[in-house]
Formats: C-alpha cells, structure tokens, sequence
C-alpha cells in the first residue's frame, strides 16, 4: 500500500502537510509508503487529473495495484488513525 500527498510547496497549507507528514512518519514508521507530490510538476498535475482531485491537499491511499483505497480532499487534513489503517492493511 502507498500514501499519495498531492499539494502545492508554496502555498498556504504546504506547512501543515509537512508537519502531517513528519509526525505520520515518526508514528507509523511507513516513510516508503508515504509519497509528496507537487502539483507544480507536470507528473503532479497529470496525477491529479486522473484521480480526479480538486481540493487540495489531496490524499490517496492506494493498492499495491494502483487502484484506490480512499481518498482525501481539502483541509482540515483526515485523522491519521484513518489513514494509517489504509495503509497498514
């Protein structure tokens, strides 16, 4: 399983992503399953078109498949609990 984290680096919640993501990452200890992607790289825009994400930041729990587990849109940002049961599984 994979943690996407869609978000713009210079914007408002870029700051708040990071500190999510640090503090995911000392919990859970995933730091390979968790992924940042800038939506300011083509690769990042391309991704969020085709997970269909509007709101960011955008989180995508995804299969080892690719297929889509759940998906986050927007702030506040979900419950880590949550999302670390997506990936764990």
């Amino acid at each position: 399983m994979k943690l996407l984290i869609l978000y713009r680096p210079d914007s408002e919640h870029s700051s708040a992503v990071d500190a999510y993501v640090r503090e995911f990452k000392r919990r859970y200890d995933l730091g390979d399953r968790v992924e940042l992607v800038s939506l300011n790289t083509r690769d990042g825009a391309a991704t969020a078109s085709l997970y269909d994400i509007m709101s960011y930041p955008g989180l995508l729990a995804l299969a080892d498949n690719g297929s889509v587990l759940n998906i986050w849109q927007g702030e506040p940002l979900p419950l880590m609990d949550e999302v670390a049961g997506y990936i764990r599984s």
